[in-house]
């Protein structure tokens, strides 16, 4: 009878990227026992957690959903709760729901390389209040809960707020509890959050500012794909679904392309998009007109300029300045004009960690809190840290394909590990060959939170297989064709006869 606390794979997580990984292993290694953990008591991950007005994805759903399972909406840029409700759809469909484990939080994971296992402590929290501590092993563990800090949000830097009269609220917190309707509200951010909860907001607030230190680049897109019943009506459900999906990574990708390769084109263009949506004498340079260039930070989309029809109206309004001290009835800014507010929405950046934030040791060594010194193996591996598997998508691209390829990734070495009759397998680097590689950050994107986070996320070489993609038709290629040089395999005995094989 097979362990239930013994597993071939514990994958953590029960989002997007778990629940994609799980489909890979089910159908890529059929033969092979797994379970996912999940925290929470629903899947969803991201599209569980967060609750504020609006909360949608600012991808093409086209591409940002499964690539197994159909969309069966025109809807292109969903609320969260659509997408949660797809995503328990697919895991019911595949019978990937059976496979999780809710309420279940990792504590800690340990391996030994004498008994070439994972060993994870785990807290699963009762109904009755209470938590029992379990142990679980696994052969491999893959790491799938995303990048940023799903607990209490860190309280904003921001002077004075303590002193301030009106309501605080972040929108990692929100609940059913707040309300904005009939209150002068003002939103501090300029990212994706604030530009989804402007529009949403200023349907029942008395007034809204989005108050931001510099601006970000906007765009926007249809809320609905068009061409999504016309494939439809041509092909079987499961080719317009294929073809669908091909074209819009084509297209994403193209644009990607080009923003990052003709950056003061690609300005020019996201600044002319915007004026022509707002009205004559708005101040699109100085409100959108980023330091920055195109994808250097997020592109914020909207459906069908859902934002900036918000900006047209007389009770919204968007500031860019510095705070110079939060007073009692509302903000003073550094050009002295005071925004006079009920409620502060602290719209600003995450906090980034891998790993879940939980310690992990390899052979007594903690390894955790030396991912800044540890180069990324095929952007789905961590340098010195054996069957380990991180899941992450583009930053800069939509975030469902770059989860899938890394999740591919992990299949490739399961099986090339199998072939050479080993048990583990370990990203590799001699002194020397270390020495040699260029030290690049993983993430190149410039937002604050990210630039915070860089000295605890692994190094990028961007050569061989000390890379990390940033584009779907790349990393699909790099999978086919690219390096699996830098493993060290170990455990069982080898084809050549040896305990302990390098590629």
């Amino acid at each position: 009878m097979e362990s239930e606390t013994a597993f071939d794979v514990l994958v953590v997580g029960a989002g997007l990227s778990g629940i994609n990984t799980a489909y890979r292993l089910q159908t890529q290694l059929p033969g092979r026992s797994f379970a996912v953990f999940e925290s929470r008591d629903a899947i969803g991950g991201t599209w569980d957690f967060w609750r504020y007005p609006g909360f949608r994805t600012d991808s093409s759903i086209a591409v940002f959903r499964f690539a197994w399972h159909p969309w069966p909406h025109r809807t292109n840029m969903p609320e969260g709760h659509v997408i949660k409700e797809y995503m328990e759809d697919a895991a019911a469909a595949q019978g990937i729901d059976k496979k999780i484990l809710f309420r279940h939080r990792v504590t800690a994971q340990t391996w030994s390389s004498d008994e070439q296992q994972w060993t994870v402590n785990v807290e699963v929290a009762r109904d009755d209040g209470s938590v029992e501590q379990k142990v679980f092993t696994a052969s491999w563990l893959i790491g799938a809960s995303g990048y940023y800090r799903y607990g209490p949000p860190v309280p904003p830097d921001i002077r004075g707020l303590g002193s301030f009269g009106g309501e605080v609220v972040h929108p990692q917190s929100w609940d059913g509890s707040v309300s904005y309707a009939g209150k002068r509200v003002v939103i501090v951010g300029s990212g994706a959050t604030a530009v989804t909860l402007l529009p949403s907001i200023a349907k029942t607030a008395a007034s809204v500012t989005m108050l931001q230190r510099s601006p970000s680049y906007v765009a926007s897109a249809p809320a609905f794909d068009d061409g999504i019943p016309i494939v439809r009506s041509l092909l079987p459900a499961r080719w317009a679904g294929a073809l669908n999906w091909w074209w819009h990574i084509l297209l994403e990708t193209i644009l990607v392309g080009i923003l990052l390769r003709f950056p003061n084109y690609g300005r020019r263009e996201l600044i002319d998009g915007v004026r022509k949506r707002l009205p004559a004498g708005f101040d699109v340079e100085k409100h959108f007109n980023p330091r920055y260039a195109p994808f250097t930070q997020r592109l914020c989309f909207c459906p069908s300029s859902d934002f900036f029809k918000a900006l047209r109206k007389p009770h919204v309004d968007v500031v860019t300045d510095t705070i110079e001290t939060v007073i009692e009835t509302g903000i003073r800014l550094a050009s002295g004009q005071v925004l006079e507010t009920d409620m502060i929405i602290t719209a600003t950046g995450l906090t980034l960690e891998l790993l879940s934030g939980v310690a992990a040791f390899v052979d007594g060594v903690r390894v955790d809190s030396t991912l800044g010194q540890r180069y990324v193996w095929n952007g789905a591996m961590i340098e010195g840290v054996p069957n380990y598997g991180f899941i992450h998508g583009y930053t800069a691209a939509t975030w469902t394909p770059g989860a899938d390829v890394r999740a591919l990734q992990m299949v490739k070495v399961m099986k090339r590990a199998q072939r050479n009759g080993a048990r583990s397998a370990t990203p590799y680097l001699a002194p020397q060959e270390r020495e040699r590689l260029p030290k690049k950050p993983l993430l190149t994107l410039s937002s604050t939170y990210v630039v915070a986070a860089l000295d605890k996320l692994p190094i990028n070489a961007d050569v061989g297989p000390w890379r990390i993609g940033s584009t779907w038709l790349s990393d699909r290629w790099h999978l086919m064709f690219g390096s699996m040089a830098g493993l060290r395999y170990a455990g069982g005995k080898q084809r050549d006869g040896s305990k302990q094989r390098d590629e």
